[in-house]
């Protein structure tokens, strides 16, 4: 007799295959997702038979073939693309009704459901390049044409890759891209810049790398584990007219958080910028 207790999984598509996606599908697959379930579109021949190679899932040259047979649909295209690879889309849509989960920043859920139909429910979510290590954060975003299974099923896909955030106002979306989407490249530009300097002070660059990235890893955990701000944790640190305090005045000196304020806003403003088209 077949095992009926067996959990069963519904095909997912991902359309496109880039670095976003093979993050998601790498989580999906650690949660224990089959492989077999999880349909990809890549129009590249190298990358669709590494995806094939890797991960073992279903790979196809079109959208609407990797999407045919799937009522959850994960695009995962450059924003600037993203219309030329809704339009063979839409015919499909209007007939499966799938639950649509867009990765790309910028790209509004009124312009999505304008290129796909009326019938697609539009989840916007912003993941961040973590999720290849299950250590992510996803924000997310549902207007009232997906109901509470549809952002049930949105929250399990992106779930698999870490933490996620509902954000109830989708003009918030930029936001979520400048800080979380983009944030990661923040953190490696400061370890590059921390490498440096550690150079520049005479450690060999191999000790200077491990002690850079384990200080970050050892801060980030701090911060996400112990319950308290990033103000007090950064107070506890600093010991009144020591190295630490020496070092934070001269970043506050350069405008520390001001540039941080400015850098931010102008990845939210391109995020407009990208969705304005």
């Amino acid at each position: 007799m077949p095992d009926t207790t067996a959990p069963r999984f519904e095909p997912i598509a991902f359309i496109g295959g880039g670095n976003m996606a093979r993050c998601l599908i790498a989580g999906l697959i650690r949660q224990g997702v089959p492989a077999n379930t999880i349909h990809v579109a890549e129009p590249v021949d190298a990358l669709r038979e590494q995806l094939a190679t890797d991960f073992g899932v279903q790979v196809h040259v079109t959208a609407a073939e990797a999407a045919e047979d799937c009522r959850t649909w994960l695009l995962a295209v450059k924003p600037q693309v993203m219309a030329e690879v809704c339009a063979p889309l839409a015919p499909l849509a209007k007939i499966l009704r799938p639950l649509v989960v867009s990765i790309a920043a910028g790209i509004s859920r009124d312009r999505l459901r304008q290129w796909l139909g009326e019938d697609a429910g539009v989840v916007r979510a912003m993941p961040n390049t973590p999720a290849l290590l299950g250590a992510g954060v996803t924000g997310l975003y549902a207007g009232a044409d997906v109901d509470a299974d549809g952002r049930a099923r949105a929250q399990a896909l992106l779930a698999s890759a870490g933490q996620t955030v509902w954000i109830e106002d989708e003009a918030l979306m930029d936001a979520v891209t400048a800080v979380s989407g983009s944030g990661p490249a923040y953190v490696f530009l400061l370890a590059e810049a921390m490498q440096a300097a550690a150079v520049a002070q005479g450690l060999p660059e191999d000790a200077a790398t491990t002690l850079v990235a384990q200080t970050l890893l050892g801060a980030s955990r701090m911060l996400s584990e112990s319950g308290e701000t990033a103000a007090e944790l950064r107070r506890r640190v600093t010991s009144p007219k020591g190295t630490t305090q020496a070092a934070i005045e001269t970043f506050q000196a350069g405008g520390f958080e001001a540039l941080v304020a400015q850098a931010i806003d102008a990845a939210a403003r391109r995020g407009r910028e990208l969705s304005a088209g």
